[in-house]
């Protein structure tokens, strides 16, 4: 009663042959290449996503707590996190300050992202009005994107997000 183990032959053997190996590497050097370019497209629209919805909140904030605390609230731009500045643009960071006292800090922007605006501050007064209007372009400068999110602050305080494509960023 021995046990017999069949005889391995050539028609048993599994794996894949050379060519079947450099087809699949082929395959998947193709879809790779498809692929990271709408990888990269993702990743853009996520980073200005974040940054014009931390825009967003900070001036929503910034309006409340205007209104809670019945005293004028700024948001600004800031490169150390305590203070305002007028220097630089809104990529180093920015805060929301009432009086001497910040509310909220945001960290700097990724490399090669600009918000760019010809405005140093937003204040909002206990009304819940802003005593300006802005409009904050949030891009990719290098290596230039083709998306943009526009962030618009309107006088009373209302902000929208616009998505734009213009695919210049400065």
């Amino acid at each position: 009663m021995g046990m017999h183990l069949p005889a391995i032959g050539a028609a048993d053997c599994r794996g894949f042959t050379l060519v079947e190996l450099l087809v699949a590497m082929a395959v998947l050097a193709i879809l790779a290449g498809i692929a990271v370019p709408a990888f990269d497209s993702f990743v853009l629209s996520n980073r200005l996503r974040t940054y014009s919805n931390s825009l967003v909140v900070s001036a929503q904030l910034a309006k409340s707590e205007a209104m809670k605390r019945r005293t004028p609230v700024t948001l600004c731009k800031s490169a150390n996190g305590t203070s305002c500045t007028t220097s630089g643009g809104w990529e180093q960071g920015w805060i929301v300050l009432a009086g001497t006292t910040v509310i909220r800090r945001e960290q700097p922007a990724a490399s090669g992202y600009l918000l760019s605006t010809t405005t140093n501050s937003l204040t909002f007064q206990p009304s819940g009005f802003g005593s300006t209007q802005a409009t904050i372009t949030v891009c990719r400068s290098s290596p230039t994107g083709s998306q943009e999110r526009v962030v618009t602050v309107s006088a009373t305080g209302r902000t929208t997000v616009t998505r734009t494509s213009t695919g210049s960023c400065s």
